[in-house]
């Protein structure tokens, strides 16, 4: 994984390619559909690089995501079914409440809203309520 980190977290375009090649010098043998996987999609995943770090840690971190998905499931797979559905929203409403509580921010909520602004003035107020 770090290796694959090493890739989208590369400070441009250039320095991420090259990274892959590393990637695929010291890990192709063994996962040899990785690295033909990144370049077919290279001319997608450029485009990424145009943006500051900040805006693109939003993009590539989902970890907060895929533990709220992983919460909500451990409580829903418990349960074999549900007498209504008001019962499952409660159960739900329950896990949200409890799992926030754990909650970290992953991401710099101010500085990448001040880069969103910068390269997206016109769909974002300048001001956050």
């Amino acid at each position: 994984m770090p290796a694959l980190r090493a890739i989208y977290r590369a400070e441009t375009a250039d320095v991420a390619e090259l990274r892959l090649g590393d990637f695929e010098a010291v890990w192709g043998k063994k996962y040899p559909a990785i690295g033909p996987a990144w370049r077919r999609a290279w001319n997608e995943v450029t485009p990424f690089f145009a943006y500051p770090p900040q805006i693109r840690k939003m993009i590539y971190t989902t970890n907060a995501i895929e533990r709220l998905h992983r919460g909500l499931r451990k409580i829903i797979k418990t349960r074999g079914a549900f007498p209504s559905d008001e019962a499952a929203m409660k159960l739900l409403y329950l896990a949200l409440r409890n799992l926030g509580v754990h909650w970290k921010p992953a991401i710099e909520w101010r500085a990448a809203y001040a880069q969103f602004t910068i390269f997206f003035p016109e769909r974002l107020p300048t001001t956050i309520r």
